[in-house]
């Protein structure tokens, strides 16, 4: 299974993927930029991201004892109209600045 993938219209990041990234913050801001295609997402803690993107924050929820975590995002899905096929997601990390770019398309 892919690190980064939609399922049931929720985005399931792995662990290894979480720790990384998000640590001990269980929230993190999201923002779908339509003409990329692509969901970003980062922990609450960078502040940056609320001044460039003005986004909402999720709850980062733990799905299983390996320490997944999943980010319901129903509504991103509907109003955008994209696919809610369950599927593995191409993504790239910004180490520097905690970032996950999803491609959703």
């Amino acid at each position: 299974m892919s690190k980064v993938s939609l399922k049931s219209s929720h985005i399931y990041l792995a662990n290894d993927l979480v720790e990384s990234i998000f640590q001990n913050i269980h929230y993190a801001y999201v923002k779908y930029l339509k003409e990329q295609k692509r969901l970003l997402i980062t922990p609450v803690s960078s502040q940056w991201f609320v001044k460039v993107y003005e986004p909402t924050q999720f709850l980062l929820k733990e799905r299983n004892l390996k320490g997944d975590r999943t980010l319901a995002i129903r509504e991103i899905l509907i109003d955008n109209d994209l696919s809610t096929e369950d599927k593995n997601l191409e993504y790239e990390v910004i180490a520097k600045t905690n970032l996950i770019k999803v491609i959703l398309s």
